[in-house]
C-alpha cells in the first residue's frame, strides 16, 4: 500500500460528508435536500449558446479562449467584477486587486497555500461550512469554533479566540450563510473587519449567496469596513451563472494578491479562457440583470415553498430559520433523534438531506439533531413531495 501523505488523515471526516452531498446529488432516484447546487432553469443555456456561437471564431475572440492566459484572468471579466459585482456594493477596487479563480473553493485553497502552514489556527463559525473545513484540514489547520447566534458570528467570542489562540485567519459567510441560512448585521461586519485589523488577522469573507437576495435589506460586505487589507473577499459565479463554467473570484490588497498569483501559477497556471470569455460576455451584452430578476424568482417561491413544507410535515417543536436570500435553511428537530443516523434510514424513503453534526469542528455530539436543507434545486412540487417523507419518517422515529 501506498504510503498517504498525513494531510489525507486529517481531512478523512469532513471528506466523507462531502462525498456523500454529491452522491445524493447525482441519484435521479431521490429527491435531494442535501446539495446547494442551482435550479436547472436557473441556467442560462440558450444564452450561453448564442454568445458561444457569435464570438468564438477566429476573428472575433476564438483564438483567445482557446490559448493560455494571463494567471490573474481576463481582463474585462476582472472589470466586469469591479464595475458590476463589486461597485454597487461599496466595494471600490481595481481590475488589479481581483484574481479570476477556478471556483469560489479555489480562493480558499490558494489563500491557504500563501498563509498556512500545518498547525495553525483558523477560526470558523459554529456550525461552518464543511467543505471548506475540509480544505482546511488538507492544510492541516487547527479550527476552532467561534459562537454563533441567530445574527451570525459573535464578535466578542471572536476577539476572545483572537486572544486566545492567535489564529492566522477567521473564515466567515456573512450572508445566508452556509449551513444555516442566517445573515451577519452590519454592525457585527464592521466589528469583525476592525478585529482583523487590530489583531494582524486575515478575515477571509465567503459571500457567494449575497446576490440571491428574495427578502431584507442588503448590507455591505465585511471588505468594505476593511481599512487595512486584512480583509480578503471570495466569491463564485456558480450561482449567479453556471457552476461548471467553475469560475469565482478573489479581492485582496496587492502584497497578497502577489502572491496569491505565485500560488496560482503553481498550481494550474490561470483559470479556463473559455469560460471566462463566455462569462464576461454574458454580463458585458447586458444579460445578467434580467437573468437575476428570473434566479430571484425562482429562488424565492421555493424558498416559500420550503418554509411552508417544513412548517407543515415536520413535527411541532421544530425550529428553522427563515432565510433572507440563498438556498439553505436550517432546521432543529425537538427531542434527541439524531440526524445522522436518520440520514441512513432516508434512503428508503427516497429522500436525502445533509446532517447537522459534520457542520460542527469542535464536535461533542453539537448538531446531532439539525439537518441543512436546500431547497434551490428541488422544484416546489418536489419540494412538497420530499418533505412529507421527510416528515413520516421523522413520526416514525418520534414514536
Amino acid at each position: 500500500m501506498v504510503r498517504l501523505a498525513k494531510r489525507m488523515e486529517t481531512m478523512e471526516g469532513s471528506a466523507r460528508i462531502v462525498r456523500h452531498l454529491f452522491s445524493a446529488m447525482t441519484d435521479p432516484e431521490i429527491i435531494s435536500f442535501g446539495g446547494g447546487a442551482p435550479a436547472m432553469e436557473a441556467l442560462p443555456v440558450d444564452i450561453v449558446r448564442e454568445i458561444a456561437n457569435d464570438v468564438l471564431t477566429r476573428d472575433k475572440r476564438g483564438l483567445e479562449a482557446l490559448q493560455y492566459n494571463n494567471p490573474i484572468g481576463l481582463k474585462d471579466l476582472r472589470d466586469v467584477v469591479a464595475r458590476i459585482l463589486l461597485e454597487p456594493k461599496g466595494v471600490h477596487a481595481e481590475a488589479d486587486d481581483i484574481m479570476i479563480v477556478n471556483g469560489g473553493l479555489e480562493a480558499m485553497n490558494l489563500l491557504c497555500q500563501v498563509v498556512i502552514g500545518p498547525g495553525d489556527v483558523i477560526l470558523v463559525e459554529s456550525p461552518s461550512f464543511v467543505h471548506c473545513i475540509e480544505i482546511f484540514e488538507m492544510f492541516q489547520a487547527h479550527c476552532v469554533a467561534v459562537e454563533t447566534d441567530e445574527d451570525g458570528i459573535v464578535p466578542d467570542d471572536a476577539e476572545r479566540k483572537m486572544k486566545e489562540y492567535h489564529p492566522k485567519m477567521v473564515y466567515v459567510i456573512p450572508t445566508f450563510h452556509n449551513p444555516t441560512g442566517k445573515t451577519l448585521t452590519r454592525e457585527r461586519r464592521q466589528r469583525l473587519a476592525e478585529l482583523g485589523s487590530q489583531y494582524d488577522v486575515l478575515i477571509l469573507e465567503d459571500d457567494p449567496y449575497r446576490d440571491l437576495r428574495y427578502s431584507g435589506e442588503e448590507l455591505p460586505p465585511i471588505k468594505v469596513f476593511d481599512k487595512t487589507g486584512h480583509t480578503v473577499l471570495a466569491n463564485s459565479f456558480s450561482k449567479i451563472f453556471s457552476p461548471g463554467s467553475r469560475l469565482g473570484y478573489v479581492v485582496a490588497a496587492p502584497p497578497i494578491m502577489e502572491r496569491l498569483l505565485d500560488a496560482k501559477t503553481a498550481t494550474n497556471s490561470h483559470t479556463s479562457a473559455l469560460a471566462q470569455v463566455l462569462c464576461a460576455e454574458f454580463f458585458k451584452r447586458g444579460y445578467f440583470d434580467e437573468h437575476l430578476k428570473k434566479i430571484r424568482a425562482i429562488y424565492r417561491e421555493r424558498r416559500d415553498v420550503m418554509i411552508d413544507s417544513i412548517d407543515t410535515y415536520l413535527p411541532k417543536g421544530t425550529k428553522r430559520v427563515f432565510p433572507d436570500g440563498g438556498l439553505f435553511t436550517w432546521v432543529e428537530l425537538p427531542g434527541d433523534i439524531n440526524t445522522t443516523e436518520l440520514l441512513q434510514e432516508a434512503a428508503a424513503y427516497k429522500v436525502a438531506f445533509i446532517a447537522g453534526e459534520g457542520f460542527f469542528v469542535e464536535g461533542g455530539g453539537k448538531g446531532r439533531n439539525c439537518m441543512r436543507i436546500s431547497f434551490g434545486n428541488v422544484p416546489p412540487e418536489k419540494i412538497r413531495i420530499g418533505m412529507e417523507r421527510l416528515g413520516r419518517l421523522i413520526a416514525s422515529k418520534m414514536k
